[in-house]
C-alpha cells in the first residue's frame, strides 16, 4: 500500500500501482470524468501513470491552469500529426502549450502554409481527435532516440536529444504518431472537441537569428464548441481594442523605420497622457517620502559588470559604444539600479538617515529580437517608473508593505480591480542562474511572503521566476477581456548592495549593508499605457484622458459663445477644445464619439440665450442643458470618485 496526500491535507491509502484516475474515482465519479491531468510530488504525470510510492497528488480538470496546459500540449501533438499527414516530409521541432493555446514550430521544406489552409488543417485535426487515441508515454535510450530521428532526417530533434541525458528521454505515442516529449497529456484525443488554427508566423530555431527560420503554427482547442465560439468572439473584441490600432486612431504614438524598430515616438496627445501619469505617481511618491533623481542614458561597461547585468544580459543587449579613447566602452543603460547604487554611494549614511528612497522615470534600452517586438508591449527603449529603497534589515518589512500600498493605489486608481499577486522565487534545481548567498535569498523570499500575508493579498508562489539578483512580487492583472498581464513589480535585493559595497553606520558604530528594494508600480510607461488602452478600449479615466470635452457650435454665429464656454472650462482646469469646422453637428458628434471624447458640449441659439450648454456623454447619454458651473461640478465629482488621494 502507498499513502497519497491530497491538496486538502487528507491522506489516503491505495494499492501500489494505482493511477491518478483511480484516486479521482475513489473521491467521486464526477471528478474521475473530468480529471485530465495530475501532478505527483511536483512532477506532471498522466492520469494513467502508476503511482508506486508515497507522495502528494494534485488532480487537474479543464478549469485549472495546469489542466489547460496539459490539454493544449496534447493538442499540439494532434496538430503535429495533422501537419505530417497533410504535408509529407516536413520536420517537426517543438510544440509547447502557451498561455492561450499552443504552437508548433515546423520546417515545411518545399511546402507552405497560409490562412487558406487553416480549414483543411482543422478538419484533419478534429478527424484525429475523434479517434479517441490514448496518449502513451514510453522511455527510450538516447541511442534509440537519436537513431529514430536520424532515420527521419530531422536534425532539429537530433540536436535536442544530444543535449539530454540518457535515462531521461521519453517518447509519446498516440494513433500512428510518435513525438519526443517529457509528458503532461490528457488521457486521449477524444476530449478535444473544438480546434482552431489562429495564425502562422516566422520563428528562428531556438530563437537564434543565425539559425534556420521555421514556420510557427498557432492554434487553440477546447473541450466544447461553445467555448471556442466565445473565445473567438473575445478575440474579435481584442482586435478592436488593439493598442496599436487605438494608438494610431487617437494620435498617441507612432513608430518610424528611420528612427529604428522598437523605439516609439510619442505624439503630443500621448506625451500629455504620459506626463499626467508621471505627475500622478510623483505626487503619491512625494507623500511617501521619495526623492527624485536623474541618471544618464549610458554608463561605463564596468558599471554593469559590477552589477552583474553584463554577465547575464550582455550578449543580448545593445553592444558596447566605443569612444575615441582606447579601450573605453559604454553601454546604453539596460537598468537604472546600478546608477542609483552610485547615487547612494555619494556620501556615508547613518542608520538614522535610512531609508533613502530614490525615484526616477528612467529610460532603459534592451535589444529585443525583431520578431518579438510588438507595439508598445515589447520595445527596445522604454521608460520605467523606477525607484530603489535603501533600508536597514529592520525596516524591510514596513518598507515592503508601504510599496504594496502604493502599487495597489496605482492599480485601483486606473481601474485594474481584478488581480492576484505572484511571489517569484528561485528555481532550486538551477541555482546557477542567480547571484548571492543562499542565506540572503532565503531572507529575501521570506520577507516577501510574510509581507504579502500581512497585507492580505491573494497570492501564489511561482518557482524559478525570480530575477537573477533577488525574489520579487508581481501584480498579475486581469483586463476587461479576462486576459492576464504582469503589471508592477517589487523586488528584494541583498546582492547589489554587496556588489557595490554599500554601507551605513549602525547604532553599534559599525558599518552594515543596507537592503535594497526595487519597485516599479507601472512597470514601464510604454507597456502600462498599451495595456491601459486595451483594458479601457481607449476610454481612459476622466482625470487622465488628453481631452475631456469638446465644444460644438451649431453654426458660425455661435462660435464666440463657444469660445466663452471654452475659456470658462480652461479657467476651471478642464481640458477642452472647439470643433468650429463648417460641418453638421451630427457629423461632429460622430467624429467626437470615434475619438472617444467623454463629453460633447453643444451650443446654439437656445444655449447662448440661457447661458447654458447642452451636454451629451460619450456613448449617447443626453444630460440636457446645464450651466457651465454645473458641468464643472459634474466633472469634478466624476474625477474624485475614481482618483482618491494617496
Amino acid at each position: 500500500m502507498i499513502k497519497i496526500t491530497l491538496p486538502d491535507g487528507n491522506v489516503k491509502e491505495y494499492e501500489s500501482g494505482s493511477s491518478p484516475y483511480d484516486v479521482a474515482q475513489s473521491i467521486s465519479s464526477g471528478l474521475a470524468r473530468n480529471v485530465i491531468s495530475a501532478k505527483f510530488n511536483d512532477t506532471v504525470v498522466e492520469t494513467t501513470t502508476p503511482l508506486t510510492e508515497d507522495g502528494s497528488l494534485t488532480l487537474y480538470t479543464w478549469n485549472d491552469t495546469e489542466g489547460k496546459k496539459a490539454f493544449w500540449h496534447s493538442s499540439s501533438h494532434i496538430l503535429a500529426q495533422a501537419l505530417e499527414e497533410l504535408y509529407p516530409g516536413i520536420k517537426l521541432t517543438i510544440g509547447p502549450a502557451i498561455e492561450n493555446g499552443f504552437y508548433y514550430d515546423v520546417d515545411f521544406g518545399e511546402h507552405s502554409v497560409s490562412e487558406k489552409d487553416f480549414p483543411t488543417i482543422e478538419k484533419k485535426a478534429l478527424e484525429i481527435a475523434r479517434g479517441k487515441h490514448d496518449f502513451k508515454m514510453r522511455s527510450v535510450t538516447k541511442n534509440e532516440a537519436l537513431t529514430y530521428y536520424k532515420e527521419e532526417g530531422n536534425e532539429f530533434k537530433v540536436e535536442l536529444i544530444e543535449n539530454l541525458e540518457d535515462g531521461t528521454i521519453t517518447f509519446c505515442d498516440h494513433d500512428t504518431f510518435t513525438d519526443l516529449c517529457r509528458g503532461g497529456h490528457i488521457p486521449n484525443t477524444g476530449i478535444v472537441k473544438a480546434f482552431k488554427i489562429l495564425n502562422v508566423a516566422g520563428a528562428y530555431w531556438r530563437g537564434d537569428e543565425n539559425k534556420p527560420q521555421l514556420t510557427r503554427v498557432y492554434g487553440i482547442s477546447f473541450p466544447k464548441q461553445k467555448e471556442l465560439t466565445e473565445y473567438l468572439a473575445m478575440i474579435e473584441e481584442a482586435k478592436k481594442r488593439d493598442h496599436r490600432k487605438l494608438g494610431k486612431e487617437l494620435e498617441l504614438f507612432t513608430f518610424s523605420q528611420k528612427v529604428g524598430q522598437g523605439l516609439p515616438l510619442w505624439l503630443p496627445k500621448g506625451a500629455a497622457l504620459r506626463e499626467r501619469l508621471e505627475q500622478f505617481l510623483k505626487k503619491a511618491q512625494k507623500k511617501a517620502g521619495y526623492e527624485m533623481v536623474v541618471s544618464p542614458h549610458i554608463g561605463q561597461k564596468e558599471l554593469y559588470v559590477t552589477s552583474g547585468h553584463y554577465e547575464k544580459y550582455g550578449a543580448d543587449s545593445f553592444q558596447p559604444i566605443h569612444t575615441p579613447k582606447q579601450d573605453e566602452e559604454f553601454l546604453l543603460k539596460p537598468m537604472n539600479c546600478p546608477h542609483h547604487c552610485e547615487i547612494y554611494n555619494v556620501k556615508p549614511y547613518s542608520y538614522r538617515e535610512l531609508p533613502k528612497r530614490y525615484a526616477e522615470f528612467g529610460t532603459v534600452y534592451r535589444y529585443e529580437q525583431s520578431g518579438e517586438l510588438h507595439g508598445l508591449t515589447r520595445v527596445r527603449g522604454f521608460t520605467q517608473d523606477d525607484a530603489h529603497i535603501f533600508c536597514t534589515p529592520d525596516q524591510l518589512d514596513e518598507e515592503f508593505k508601504n510599496v504594496i500600498d502604493l502599487s495597489l493605489y496605482v492599480l485601483t486608481s486606473l481601474g485594474f480591480e481584478n488581480f492576484t499577486a505572484q511571489v517569484s522565487v528561485r528555481d532550486m534545481d538551477n541555482l546557477d542562474k542567480y547571484i548571492g548567498t543562499a542565506e540572503n535569498w532565503e531572507k529575501a523570499e521570506n520577507a516577501i511572503i510574510n509581507a504579502a500575508k500581512e497585507k492580505g493579498l491573494n497570492f501564489i508562489v511561482e518557482q524559478g521566476e525570480a530575477a537573477f539578483y533577488g525574489p520579487k512580487l508581481d501584480f498579475m492583472v486581469k483586463d476587461a477581456l479576462g486576459r492576464q498581464w504582469q503589471l508592477g513589480t517589487i523586488q528584494v535585493d541583498y546582492n547589489l548592495p554587496e556588489r557595490f559595497d554599500l554601507t551605513y553606520k549602525g547604532s553599534d558604530n559599525e558599518l552594515h549593508r543596507p537592503v535594497m528594494i526595487h519597485r516599479a508600480p507601472f512597470g514601464s510607461m510604454e507597456r502600462f499605457i498599451a495595456l491601459l488602452l486595451e483594458h479601457t478600449g481607449g476610454n481612459f479615466p476622466l482625470w487622465l484622458i488628453p481631452e475631456q470635452a469638446i465644444v460644438l457650435p451649431v453654426s458660425e454665429k455661435h462660435e464666440k459663445y463657444a469660445e466663452k464656454v471654452l475659456n470658462s472650462l480652461e479657467n476651471n482646469e478642464i481640458r477642452a477644445l472647439i470643433d468650429d469646422r463648417n460641418e453638421t453637428v451630427g457629423k461632429k458628434i460622430r467624429e467626437a464619439e470615434m475619438n472617444k471624447l467623454p463629453f460633447m458640449l453643444i451650443v446654439g441659439e437656445n444655449e447662448e440665450q440661457a447661458n447654458t450648454i447642452s451636454v451629451r456623454k460619450h456613448g449617447g447619454e443626453d444630460l440636457g442643458s446645464i450651466s457651465v458651473e454645473s458641468f464643472v461640478d459634474l466633472v469634478s465629482k466624476e474625477i474624485n470618485s475614481t482618483l482618491k488621494s494617496f
